[in-house]
Order: structure tokens, then C-alpha cells, then sequence
């Protein structure tokens, strides 16, 4: 529970605060409506991770996550006392004359005291008034009970003070021993009233002065002979109970020394615990110096040393571990230690007390959670030190996979303080929990910008995926989109003077790729999620650009593989289909059947392969059914001719397209073509999106020239009549043919007339030309993007190549291994930890690495952040004249007429002064850290 929290609950009620419930309490029900975990009939705190994640324990899409809030439920109030001082009142108020002598009692001072001692040592004591108080509970009738105890008081009432004290002697001793009316409760017992007196509870004087801390009373009592081990009728505690928890030390003293029981209720709470619980550390020394045990018999309960270190109690922890506490027991179904409930309070000390007690800082409760988790959930730095230092594991994972350093990132204050805590202790930033969330993930859907960029500093992985595909670096777009421009700083500080200066011959720029590959795993996982993103701009950065250009060096031989097997294909196919449907060459036809048979089972096993790697991927590519089309139509291409059918011509015809038109994706997945084939399949997509806006018109005038031109072949039939209509809108109207034809004269004229006119005007002219028009509307835009397009294109197509080369089921054929093994190597462009940089010579002109044009960026880059630092070193003054400037400015302010204006002057003055030596500074310290790396850097050429 929160330290505001338990302010909060302090104030409002005045008690204590513990993360125990009542024992009363009912057990609640959660939102979900299944019941929360008790312990001990004490409600466990809630969980304080994936609350809003779906019911199946990940988040399917980013529109449907929201904010992944750390919270922990405040815990109830400690309940100090064995009972409450209304729940006390009330009982007494119940018995015979109660009401009068509750109000009565409390009210006697001075002379009237004594007037009423006088007046009661002068009459005979009332000894029927147990008997009546007795047997009210045993009436079965309320109205009568509540009757007769309505006539007890009305007398009471009527009575003097000291025919009260007389005549309901039972009751007054003990509302006397709860007030602590010591003259009374001495009258009453020299006066021989029973000490063995109760409530209806069960509560003896004994109790009531235990619990009111009067000691005269207490020892008034004993010496009567009132009995130190007595129970209430609940068992619920001893006179000795009520001591510890009203933390009167002489009034423990004084019932151990007359025999009380010490370790009364020890399977439950026993006198030590209340004690404890109330941070009374005189009195838990005192019963612990008696023989009190700090240990309870049974397994999983309470133990005093459990509330100790809840409460944060440091004095009272020292001395529970000192007298032999056990620091393993565990508690309820949490199975919490003793370190668990410190490290959640956030107690240092009381932890380091456990930890040298030898409390394992590994231990897990039912959760899994080690003191460390708990301690990162109460933002105890402190606490976390004290466990680093007792070596526990900052990567310990609870039941659901999470680290302390996922709760770390879901805490909205001090999260900063406990991330590099953490990470400085060997804290894993890219550990991710059975829902595939890493803390990066966590840290972006809380909105927290400091965070991410901390965890990113640190090597966090934005590539990461959940359990539904979503990559951290989508959830920093939608949330967090401000640390974006801190990205693309981190890649211009990649970029970096190596040697030499800019002017010279010999300079030469490092290139370091390593921020490009921040999870270890796929060289193309950046830039794809950055295109999935819609960060595609972020390509055109000197560095993603000239590792997207090595990158596409590197794996190109590949690309072309493919396409030359599906020229080869393309090519054989073709023959095929000639040989067997155009000019029926049977030799022909049967020489090429293997081959077209081979090259489509290989074609069919290579979709399979890329199925496997995930259906839904698979079917949202149009050009993956565009494969299957062809696959199917060449297989049955193959089936042998029958004499009778036809069919199969059919499909030949459409095979044969359908393989040319896949030969030409292929080609346009090269760089170099790809701006043509995306401008046709963008202009045909738009064609026909406007078509289908439009055909209604077209079937229109189709159904009408066949009415009315009927006897003319091509209107004939109305399907036939329908194409015709669309290839009328190219311009061949037919127009002579149709109204001038010599063997079938025209049927309706005048109508066929203004249909033609009308169709002239509507479709050749308007409809065929607003089509044509906004189609081709996207090819300026396409041309003026077609660089950014081009690296996209390349971005995907090398991703693509990259995942199936390193799929994992290559792996296990054990046939192709060394084959795959080499191709992989070949294709990768990095070799952590050395090969991951390229130091380049911008003005040397034999450098032929990377494109002009792209060297050319990349000095610019180097030279633009130069000139910046240069600007803000001369710009800024110097530091031993600023002191001098302010104190002239704070001098001219005491003089200054227009003082105002003045002043917001001047102060700008010093703030521009300030930033501009602090950016001085900042980059100073740059330029030594670019120092040292240089020096350190072991990297190699890549040539």
C-alpha cells in the first residue's frame, strides 16, 4: 500500500494502517466476478500489471490497448484494539441500568464523588443484580426483554448516585473499570462486588481495565482475585491481550507477575502479536523477556514478525529476530515471507534486518513475486539496494514471466530513479513476459517518454513483438511520438568524424550499424517495422539508407535466383502450351511435361514454405493468390487432351496469362522497375474502382441498344451486348454499320438515334475521360515519392528474403544445412562485435562503396552538426564574463525606470546566455566521449 494511502487512512480515522483486513470481513468479488484471494479473511492486494489486457492475456490489436496502469489497492485499517470503544459502549449500555450508569460514572467528579461514596458505604449491596442481568439473554421474546430492560434503567434512572453504586453493582464495576474510575471500581470491589462479573460478551472488569490502560484498577482487581487468564466468550483474547494492544507495559508487567498466560492464543494472535501490531516496543520486549514465543505453531499463518515487518517496524523487528523469530515461515495462501511484506511496505532497514537474519531474497509467493518485485512495486529504491547487495536476482520472473524491471516501468513515480537501479544491477531491458511484453512495451502504452528513451539508451529493442504481432516501436508511435526525434538523433550520432578533418583528402566518416540492429536477431526487423509504422520516411536517413543499399548488395543474388527460375519457368511453360495447344506437336508436348511437372511441384513447395511461416501474413498478399492461380492452372494444363472437351483450353489461355502476368511482379520487385509496376497496378486499381462506380450507366445503355437494335449481330445476345457497350467506350461506335446498313434497316428511329448521341456524350466523352483522368491522377504523386518508394520497395523485398533464408524450418533439414548455413553468412552484413561499422573517405574519389549521392549525404550530415557546434561555441560568451554581465543586469534592474520591460529583457538576455554555454558544454563533452570511442573502437573495414 501506497505511504499516501495510509496518510490518507490515518487521517480520516485516526488508526493505523496495515495490509491485513478484519477478520469479519466478506470476501470480495472482483470485477470479473470471481472471488479475490483472502488471507487469513484479509483481502490480497491487487495485481498490479496487465489489468486492461484482454481476457486471453495479450493485447490482438493496438486500437484496443490502453494504458497498462500500476496500481495497488489501499489496504483497510489495522484493527488495534481486541474490540472497539462503541462496540464496548454499546454492551455496557445493554446491561441492567447501564444507560444510566454510563452517563452517570463518567460524570461524578469532586464533592459529588464523595457525596456519592458517602451515600453508597451507608447501603447494602444489590446481590440479585447478576442474577438479573444473567437471564435477560435467555428470554425468547425481544419485546419483553427490551422490556424489562427498559424497567431496569427507568429505576437507575430514578435512583441516587449512591443507590446506582448499590443496587447495580455489577454494572458499575465494570463501566467504572472501563472509564477508569479507580474510587469507584475500589468502593465497589471493598464493598464485595463480584470481580467475576461480564458482559454479555464475556468481558470481566479485568478486560475492560486492561484495555483502558488503568493500572491502580488492574491491581485493585487482582487482589480481589480476579482471574489474569480469563477468555472472552468468543476466545477471542485474555485481560493480557488487551494490555498489549492498549501498550501498557506495567499492566503486562503486573498480569505476567499474577500468572496470565503469556502465550494465550498463540494459534492465533497472541499477546506479542497485538503488541507488535501496535509498534509498542516496550511492551514486545517486556513479553518476549517473559518467554513469549515470536513463532506460531501453525504453517502459513500470521506471525508477529509478519506484522513487524508490514508495519515497517524496525526496533520491533530487531528484537522479534533477536529472540529466535523464524524469517522463512510464510504467510496464508500468498505465501508471503516476513522480507516480502518489508520489501512491499518499503522498509530498507527492516529488510536489511531480514536479509543479515538470513531471510531468502529469492523466495516466491503464490504469484512467483520475489521481495524484489514487491520492493520495485512500493518505489523503495532503497529496499532494492539492500536486496542488490544481498545478491538477490533482479531477472527473477513471477508466474506470468515479468521481471521486477516490467513493474518498474508500469510505476508512475520514481520510475525513472528504479529503471537505472535496475539496469545498473544486470536487469534484462529485453526480457519479455509469457505475453510477449517487454518493459519497452509497458513503458510506451503508459505514455512515460523519459522511460522509453532511457530503456532505449540502454539497448532496448523496439523490433520486439508481443503474442499478437504488435512491435514495441508501433506502440511508441501512438503513444509516445515525441521520443521519435530522439531516434533519428541516436542515427546521426551514429555517423561520426572517424579521422582527419572534413576538408581533407584522408578524412575519413564512421558508420556505425549497430542502433540498427538493436535486438540481435534480423538485420531488416528495424526498417520493416518502421514501414509497418508508417515511419517509411525514416529510410531516407544516410545511415538506414546506405545499410539498405549494402544490405541489397549482399542478398540480391538470391532475388535473382528467383527470378531467373521463373523465367525458366515462364520460358518452358510457354513452350509447353504452344507445342500442345497452338500447334499440337506431340513429341513436343511430351518432352516438356517433366519439366513444367518439376518446375510447378517446385513452385507449389515454395508457397507451402512461405505458408507455414504464417497463414494470415500469407493471405493478405494479393500476388500470393496471383502464385496459387498459376500453380493451379499449370497442373491442369498437364492433364492429357481429350477429344470430346474443350476445357482445357480454356484454362491453357488463362494459365499462360496468368504466368506472364507473375513474371512481370517478379520483375517489378526489382528497384530499378518497381516505380512502373506499382504505377500500373496503382492506375489499374483506380480504373476499376471507378468502373465499378459507373457500370450501372454502362448496363444501361447495354439493355437498351439490345432492345433497340435486336436484329443487329453484336446486340443480339446481352452479354455479348455488354461488351460490346464497354468497347464502345473506347471510341468504336460502329456508327454506319449499325444506322446504314443495307440488309437490316434501322427498327426505332429517332430513339436509336438520341441513345447513341446520348451515350456518345455521357460515356466516350464524359465518362471514358473522367475515368482516364482521375486513374492516372496518382502518377505525379507516385514519381515525385518514387525515391521514398524505391526504398520501401527494397526495405520489404529484402525483409522478405531475409525471413525465409533464416526460417527456423531450413533448420531442420538436415540435408540442405551447410548449404543454408552458407547462404546465410553470405547475407548478412554485420558480424557483432567487431564487423559492424563502415569508415568510408567522402572526398576521395576512388571510393566506390555507396552512390555519390549518398556519400554526399552523409558528409553533409557530418558538416551541418559541426557548423551547429561551431555556431553555439562562438555565439556563447564566455564563462567568466557571464558573472560579471548578471551582476551589471541585477544592478541596472535597481535603476531602471521601465522596470518591468527592463527586467523581462534582461532575464531572456541570461537565459540565452545560460542555454547557449550549457549546449557548449553538452557538446564539449560529445566531442571527449567521440574521443574515447575512437580510441577504444576495434571495428574493421568493410570492404
Amino acid at each position: 500500500m501506497s505511504i499516501l494511502n495510509k496518510k490518507f487512512f490515518k487521517k480520516l480515522s485516526g488508526g493505523r494502517l496495515t495490509h491485513r483486513e478484519a477478520s469479519k470481513m466478506e470476501t470480495p468479488v472482483n470485477n470479473n466476478g470471481t472471488a479475490s484471494v483472502i488471507i487469513n479473511n484479509q483481502k490480497e492486494r491487487e495485481d498490479i500489471w496487465m489489468n486492461e489486457i484482454d481476457n486471453d492475456g495479450s493485447i490482438s490489436s493496438e486500437d484496443s490497448s490502453d494504458s497498462v496502469y500500476c496500481h495497488i489497492r489501499s489496504a483497510p485499517m489495522t484493527q488495534e484494539q481486541p474490540w472497539g470503544k462503541d462496540e464496548v459502549e454499546i454492551a455496557l449500555s445493554n446491561l441492567p441500568g447501564g444507560e444510566t450508569a454510563l452517563s452517570l460514572i463518567s460524570a461524578l467528579q469532586g464533592g459529588a464523588l464523595q457525596t456519592a461514596l458517602e451515600e453508597f458505604h451507608c447501603l447494602t449491596l444489590n446481590t440479585g443484580c447478576g442474577h438479573r442481568k444473567l437471564s435477560l439473554p435467555t428470554f425468547a421474546n425481544g419485546f419483553m426483554r427490551k422490556a424489562l430492560l427498559d424497567s431496569e434503567n427507568g429505576a437507575a434512572a430514578a435512583a441516587t448516585p449512591g443507590q446506582l453504586l448499590a443496587g447495580w453493582p455489577d454494572t458499575c464495576l465494570l463501566i467504572s473499570s472501563w472509564l477508569g474510575r479507580v474510587e469507584i471500581a475500589k468502593a465497589l470491589l471493598d464493598k464485595g462486588a463480584p470481580v467475576s462479573t461480564t458482559d454479555c460478551d464475556g468481558r470481566t472488569a479485568l478486560h475492560l481495565a486492561a484495555c483502558a490502560a488503568s493500572v491502580r484498577i488492574v491491581e485493585e482487581l487482582l487482589k480481589h482475585g480476579a482471574d489474569p487468564c480469563k477468555w472472552d466468550f468468543e476466545k477471542k483474547c485474555t485481560p493480557l491481550h488487551c494490555a498489549a494492544a492498549a501498550s501498557c507495559v506495567v499492566t503486562i508487567k503486573c498480569l505476567i507477575k499474577s500468572g496470565a498466560d503469556i502465550n494465550a492464543g498463540l494459534t492465533g494472535r497472541s499477546p506479542l502479536h497485538y503488541a507488535v501490531l501496535n509498534n509498542a516496543a516496550d511492551c514486545v520486549e517486556a513479553l518476549l523477556q517473559a518467554g513469549a514465543c515470536p513463532n506460531n505453531p501453525q504453517v502459513y499463518t500470521e506471525t508477529p514478525l509478519h506484522v513487524a515487518a508490514s508495519l515497517g517496524n524496525v526496533h520491533c523487528t530487531k528484537l522479534l529476530l533477536s529472540y529466535g523469530a523464524d524469517v522463512r515461515v510464510q504467510l496464508g495462501t500468498a505465501r508471503s515471507t516476513p522480507l516480502h511484506l518489508a520489501a512491499e511496505e518499503g522498509s530498507a532497514e527492516c529488510a536489511r534486518l531480514l536479509v543479515n537474519a538470513g531471510a531468502a531474497c529469492e523466495a516466491k509467493n503464490s504469484r512467483g513475486q520475489t521481495p524484489m518485485h514487491m520492493a520495485t512495486l512500493a518505489q523503495s529504491v532503497e529496499t532494492i539496494d539492500v536486496l542488490i547487495k544481498a545478491g538477490a536476482e533482479v531477472n527473477a520472473a513471477d508466474n506470468d514471466g515479468r521481471t521486477p524491471l516490467h513493474a518498474a516501468v508500469a510505476k508512475a513515480l520514481r520510475c525513472n530513479e528504479l529503471v537505472r537501479t535496475l539496469i545498473q544491477a544486470g536487469a534484462a531491458v529485453n526480457k519479455a513476459d509469457k505475453f510477449g511484453y517487454t518493459p519497452l512495451h509497458i513503458a510506451a502504452l503508459n505514455e512515460s517518454s523519459p522511460t522509453v528513451v532511457i530503456l532505449m539508451s540502454k539497448g532496448a529493442d523496439i523490433t520486439a513483438r508481443t503474442k499478437g504481432g504488435i512491435t514495441a516501436l508501433s506502440f511508441i508511435i501512438r503513444r509516445t511520438p515525441d521520443v521519435l526525434s530522439r531516434f533519428v538523433t541516436r542515427l546521426d550520432q551514429a555517423i561520426s568524424l572517424h579521422d582527419h578533418e572534413l576538408g581533407d583528402v584522408d578524412c575519413e566518416l564512421r558508420l556505425d550499424f549497430r542502433p540498427l540492429v538493436p535486438g540481435g536477431r534480423g538485420e531488416m526487423d528495424l526498417m520493416l517495422c518502421l514501414v509497418e509504422g508508417g515511419q517509411g520516411h525514416v529510410l531516407k536517413h544516410p545511415l538506414l539508407e546506405s545499410f539498405l543499399y549494402l544490405k541489397w548488395l549482399r542478398i540480391r543474388k538470391f532475388f535473382l535466383l528467383s527470378l531467373f527460375y521463373h523465367s525458366i519457368f515462364v520460358a518452358i511453360f510457354s513452350s509447353y502450351i504452344g507445342a500442345t495447344y497452338r500447334w499440337q506437336i506431340k513429341q513436343l508436348s511430351n518432352t516438356l511435361v517433366w519439366p513444367v511437372f518439376c518446375c510447378t511441384c517446385v513452385m507449389a513447395c515454395k508457397e507451402l514454405f512461405q505458408l507455414a511461416h504464417g497463414i494470415y501474413s500469407y493471405a493478405k498478399r494479393w500476388e500470393n493468390w496471383l502464385q496459387w492461380s498459376v500453380i493451379l492452372t499449370s497442373g491442369i494444363s498437364l492433364i492429357p487432351l481429350s477429344v470430346q472437351t474443350t476445357w482445357q483450353h480454356h484454362v491453357a489461355a488463362l494459365g499462360i496469362l496468368l504466368a506472364w502476368v507473375e513474371l512481370m511482379m517478379v520483375v517489378g520487385r526489382f528497384p530499378m522497375f518497381g516505380i512502373y509496376i506499382q504505377m500500373f497496378t496503382q492506375v489499374s486499381i483506380n480504373f476499376f474502382k471507378f468502373l465499378a462506380a459507373y457500370v450501372c450507366l454502362i448496363v444501361g445503355f447495354s439493355f437498351g441498344f439490345s432492345v433497340l437494335h435486336k436484329n443487329y449481330k453484336s446486340f443480339e445476345n446481352p452479354l455479348v451486348a455488354l461488351i460490346k457497350t464497354v468497347i464502345m467506350m473506347s471510341g468504336e461506335l460502329e456508327f454506319e454499320d449499325v444506322f446504314f446498313d443495307k440488309s437490316e434497316k434501322l427498327m426505332y428511329p429517332g430513339t436509336a438515334h438520341l441513345m447513341l448521341l446520348s451515350f456518345v456524350i455521357l460515356v466516350t466523352v464524359i465518362l471514358t475521360n473522367l475515368m482516364v483522368g482521375l486513374a492516372v491522377s496518382d502518377i505525379q504523386e507516385l514519381r515525385r515519392c518514387a525515391g521514398l518508394d524505391r526504398l520501401v520497395r527494397r526495405a520489404e523485398l529484402v525483409a522478405h528474403l531475409e525471413n525465409l533464408l533464416f526460417s527456423k524450418l531450413l533448420d531442420r533439414i538436415h540435408t540442405v544445412r551447410r548449404i543454408v548455413k552458407a547462404c546465410r553468412k553470405g547475407a548478412l552484413l554485420l558480424h557483432p562485435p567487431y564487423h559492424c561499422a563502415l569508415h568510408i573517405r567522402p572526398n576521395d574519389p576512388r571510393e566506390k562503396r555507396l552512390p555519390r549521392e549518398l556519400v554526399k549525404a552523409i558528409y553533409r550530415l557530418v558538416s551541418e552538426r559541426k557548423t551547429r557546434r561551431a555556431t553555439f561555441r562562438t555565439t556563447a560568451p564566455p564563462p567568466r564574463n557571464l558573472a560579471n554581465e548578471s551582476t551589471h543586469a541585477r544592478l541596472s534592474r535597481m535603476y531602471s525606470n521601465d522596470s518591468n520591460q527592463q527586467q523581462l529583457n534582461e532575464l531572456a538576455a541570461e537565459l540565452k546566455r545560460c542555454s547557449y554555454n550549457i549546449s557548449a558544454k553538452l557538446d564539449s563533452l560529445t566531442d571527449k566521449i567521440e574521443s574515447i570511442t575512437r580510441d577504444v573502437d576495434t571495428t574493421t573495414h568493410l570492404r
